[in-house]
């Protein structure tokens, strides 16, 4: 499945993506049951198909098998008193997930893009932070504010938990991965480095754009060996796979469930490849109108513009 949260309205619910069609999940389980002549319908799909994203990630396995099943009906029942499928023109999509307990990022994870920045490889995963401020959607701009001039990109490969983590071992981890999505670390490059800690640098409103779905573990199965890439107006900036990593996503589950009870929902973005604007010669940072798309091998497209924050409207 290619999960999404969308907005119709003035409403945000969750949903299923197939090609331009917005599938209600929460609206297509409960009249699935209510068809089913279920009396506590509304119950029954608040507890295993609700509509936000978080809640869905805790049912686990069991709302994903229910999801899928709401998904079949709407399909096979697209005339319903309360409208099941959208066209993904009459809706926004928003972030996949725009509220989670976690937002973890890795630092210094691609080969190359260690030695551009003249580090040795890590002997263990460099970890920081983002917060749910930073999360704008893939129909969304980067806003620019006007705090610095050297604003930067990062394309990021991501995953989702999917259930509580605590001390997995890398062999069991991808069961605890909900699915994957794409995120822009956007990074202002002079306040990163005011101080030793990057923090402040990294969580400015609106520097995480993700998307453009959290396409299910189900349909990706293995995480290694996917393409990625960043442009820039059409410019190719980076390039990698996954499978240079130099800690993979199992290995990344392990580590930090071994720091933290990972929940549901979590979001941890696995590093950025070589190519960033601030390790260029002449450097080259985002401008207003900039273009920025990233694309992973069998995940998707995510592509947003720059805006000044005097003109930027999401």
């Amino acid at each position: 499945m290619k999960l999404v949260t969308f907005t119709h309205n003035g409403i945000t619910r969750i949903a299923a993506q197939e090609g331009e069609r917005i599938i209600d999940l929460h609206a297509a389980f409960k009249a699935k049951l209510e068809s089913e002549g279920k009396i506590r319908a509304s119950h029954i799909a608040e507890a295993y198909v609700p509509a936000d994203m978080n809640g869905f990630l805790q049912g686990g396995n069991e709302s994903m098998k229910y999801a899928k099943e709401a998904i079949e009906f709407a399909l096979e029942n697209p005339k319903q008193a309360v409208p099941l499928i959208f066209n993904k023109s009459d809706v926004k999509i928003g972030a996949p997930v725009t509220n989670p307990g976690k937002m973890i990022c890795v630092g210094h994870n691609y080969r190359e893009h260690i030695l551009e920045m003249k580090r040795e490889l890590p002997s263990h995963p460099v970890v920081f932070a983002k917060f749910a401020n930073t999360i704008v959607g893939p129909e969304d701009n980067i806003p620019f504010h006007p705090i610095s001039e050297q604003l930067d990109y990062e394309a990021e490969f991501a995953f989702v938990i999917g259930k509580r983590a605590r001390n997995v071992s890398q062999e069991e981890a991808l069961d605890y991965v909900a699915g994957y999505t794409i995120v822009n670390d956007v990074t202002y490059r002079d306040i990163q480095r005011r101080t030793i800690q990057w923090l402040q640098g990294k969580t400015v409103d609106g520097s995480a754009p993700m998307g453009p779905w959290l396409i299910t573990s189900d349909e990706l199965t293995n995480p290694s060996g996917l393409e990625i890439s960043l442009t820039v107006n059409g410019e190719e900036r980076q390039r990698s796979n996954t499978a240079n990593l130099v800690f993979s996503v199992q290995r990344l589950v392990e580590f930090l469930s071994e720091l933290m009870t990972l929940e549901p929902g979590d979001v941890i973005l696995t590093g950025t490849p070589g190519g960033v604007g601030v390790a260029m010669e002449p450097q080259q940072f985002l401008k207003e109108g900039d273009v920025v798309r990233i694309e992973v091998d069998r995940v998707g497209v995510l592509e947003n513009k720059v805006k000044s924050t005097s003109e930027v409207t999401v």
